[in-house]
């Protein structure tokens, strides 16, 4: 067994190999960059390397030599790269080989097959795996472009070689959006994998987004560990990801696992790897890609299977053979997990940077009907950096059967706080509670069908906020009850029956108060009664309630007369006012949010990778102005009107903060 090893990662990815590698008492080490000193990761390694910058580009943890260097003097046996950065680096693996380091993962000759998109295409077909129509080969040029684009046919995708995590992949639907997107295409991946590297193949319409869990040793044995459905994406990034899949039976599953089995043979793989395939809604399935890597989404195949992925690949990387037989492997309940990233869903979902002023996450627990699982590398306190990936944690939910899963998980999101930062907690949760989603009819377009505009603040439905509303109207009178009357013998005798008027923004609800026997009785529109039982009550943690048989949990902040409340995705004031005041309230309309400014701001903080006009250049509405750059991702700006450039104000490479000017028009 492996007894000492270097994680050349960061964040979330660190801390869950920490605790694997505690659980088999082998020291854990990490790496840091500047940004990262006081991280979690640095906290619970038995030490941490400072890793020297690069010329200012933050890319320290791409600093292969320097990694090395550091696992070489301290005489650490072996490296885990994570997912992202290095992890998919065939190179790196080699040089770590070649200097008698052990390298947890595969073979530098199997990354280097099947973690080139284009090389892994060809090698597929040539082992009888299920491909999508389209050239491998590189397209080095906008005529080449053109030229796939008549052999294929539109819809068509771009996407890099080399990486994955959605970077570097855009969706053409037609040519005049072609030249625009092979650019942005090509730059996302120099920076994301230091590879502009892309191809362009078919793009399926209204696929599922599925991969098989595989794993293999030294000794040429292998086994599949089921599927994930990943098809909840945005911007071809995962958000939500599933096992088993609601939409492929066993006949399916066992094909497609028998395929990525063969695939993994073909190339001796050994360590964990994942075969991702697209589904159509035929169940057809086409091979997607291979990672060669631990995935971001690996705890949901943890839960419906009790296996350790990151313990196995160390016994690997140990040379012990596989000590399960694919006949003994169990799938168990139904697990999701959902990805809370730092970015705001209301404004297109740009990256949120800053310091998490609150962080509270759900309890995690491990019943035998229940798991609540929270996979981090931050806390309360923490930096949230624009020069890494957005991720915050990974919230996962196991129960007996997937509706149970997603009730779970939506408590458990509920229970979910953060202050400091924008982040995608209420869009999670309208996500679970789409009836769509609940009966497992998805795509990988899910959130443009959704929200074909935009996703904007969530509004509870009419029934649900008077739900709400009486809830809150009995914290409201719980709290004036302990503040008024406190050491009273007979309180209930003190309070009256009473009638308010709740204002929760666009909606207004007159109810009815009544305390009885220690319970709260609300009647509400069409005389609906709800019994409140308030189980827990405290503003530094999650209120708990029972209304009538259901456990309701929500977080809430006191504010003159009511409180801001925060409730499977409704976010906003609830106020409290006696019933006589009604006629004094009205509901005004909203004003409109049409921009008619000549400033282009900078809708986050930012690195400025591309400035596509001129000073005194007559642009159109939807023309390309500029993109930034931050979190990994590119983030094209384009016109919402007709003018001439004035000025620019920045320059390429100069970061932005949000909300400076870019640029302005005359």
């Amino acid at each position: 067994m492996i007894k000492s090893i270097l994680i050349a990662n960061r964040g979330e990815i660190a801390c869950r190999i920490i605790s694997t590698a505690k659980k088999l008492g082998i020291t854990s080490y990490v790496v840091y960059s500047t940004e990262d000193e006081g991280s979690l990761a640095v906290k619970l390694a038995d030490q941490a390397f400072f890793l020297k910058p690069n010329n200012n580009e933050k890319k320290e943890y791409l600093d292969s030599e320097q990694i090395i260097s550091i696992a070489q003097k301290n005489k650490i046996e072996a490296i885990h790269p994570g997912y992202g950065f290095l992890s998919e680096n065939s190179n790196f693996a080699k040089l770590v080989e070649d200097t008698g380091i052990k390298f947890i993962g595969p073979s530098y000759k199997a990354i280097e097959i099947m973690g080139d998109k284009i090389i892994s295409k060809k090698h597929a077909r040539d082992t009888n795996v299920s491909t999508i129509p389209g050239l491998q080969d590189e397209i080095k040029s906008f005529e080449d472009a053109i030229n796939a684009a008549k052999k294929i046919g539109f819809p068509l995708m771009i996407k890099a070689s080399a990486g994955g995590g959605g970077k570097g992949m855009r969706i053409v639907y037609e040519e005049k959006e072609l030249s625009d997107k092979l650019n942005s295409a090509k730059n996302e991946a120099e920076t994301s994998f230091g590879d502009s590297r892309v191809f362009i193949e078919k793009f399926i319409e209204e696929p599922r987004h599925i991969e098989i869990q595989i794993i293999g040793d030294q000794y040429g044995n292998y086994l599949h560990l089921g599927e994930r459905d990943c098809s909840i994406q945005r911007r071809n990034q995962k958000i939500i990801e599933e096992s088993p899949s609601p939409f492929i039976n066993t006949k399916i599953r066992d094909l497609m696992a028998n395929q990525a089995i063969a695939l993994a043979k073909s190339v001796n793989y050994f360590s964990a790897g994942t075969v991702e395939f697209i589904v159509d809604k035929n169940k057809d399935f086409y091979f997607l890609e291979m990672n060669t890597r631990l995935q971001v989404e690996h705890p949901v195949t943890e839960l419906v299977t009790g296996i350790d992925l990151v313990e196995m690949m160390i016994r690997i990387a140990s040379k012990e053979k596989l000590n399960i037989k694919q006949s003994e492997i169990s799938f168990k309940g139904s697990a999701i997990e959902t990805r809370v990233y730092a970015e705001d869903p209301t404004k297109n979902f740009m990256p949120s940077a800053g310091r998490l002023i609150k962080y509270n996450s759900p309890e995690q627990t491990s019943l035998k009907s229940e798991i609540i699982r929270n996979d981090t590398g931050v806390f309360e306190g923490s930096i949230i950096s624009l020069h890494y990936d957005p991720m915050i944690s990974k919230l996962c939910a196991w129960s007996e059967n997937r509706d149970k899963s997603i009730d779970l998980l939506s408590n458990a999101i509920n229970k979910f706080y953060i202050e400091g930062i924008k982040n995608n907690l209420n869009f999670l949760s309208v996500i679970l509670m789409n009836k769509s989603f609940q009966r497992g009819g998805v795509s990988t377009n899910f959130l443009e069908k959704e929200f074909p505009n935009g996703y904007q603040n969530y509004q509870l439905n009419e029934n649900e906020l008077c739900k709400l509303s009486a809830s809150v109207l009995a914290l409201y009178k719980n709290y004036e009850i302990l503040t008024h009357a406190e050491g009273e013998k007979n309180i209930e005798n003190e309070i009256n029956e009473s009638d308010f008027l709740v204002d929760a923004g666009l909606n207004q609800f007159h109810l009815f108060w009544n305390f009885k026997n220690g319970n709260h009785e609300i009647s509400g529109k069409g005389n609906t009664i709800f019994n409140i039982k308030i189980l827990k009550f405290s503003f530094a943690e999650p209120i708990k309630l029972k209304v009538n048989s259901e456990n309701l949990y929500f977080w809430c902040k006191k504010i003159t007369d009511g409180f801001f409340v925060k409730w499977n995705g409704f976010e906003g004031e609830i106020k409290i006012f006696p019933d006589f005041l009604s006629s004094h309230f009205t509901i005004v309309p909203r004003k409109s949010s049409v921009n008619s400014t000549k400033e282009i701001i900078s809708p986050m903080p930012g690195l400025l990778v591309s400035v596509d006009v001129n000073i005194g250049e007559l642009i159109d509405i939807g023309q390309r102005l500029c993109s930034i750059q931050a979190m990994k991702m590119e983030n094209v700006i384009y016109s919402e009107r007709s003018g001439i450039i004035k000025s620019i104000n920045f320059k390429l490479g100069d970061i932005m903060s949000d909300g400076d000017t870019i640029l302005e028009f005359e």
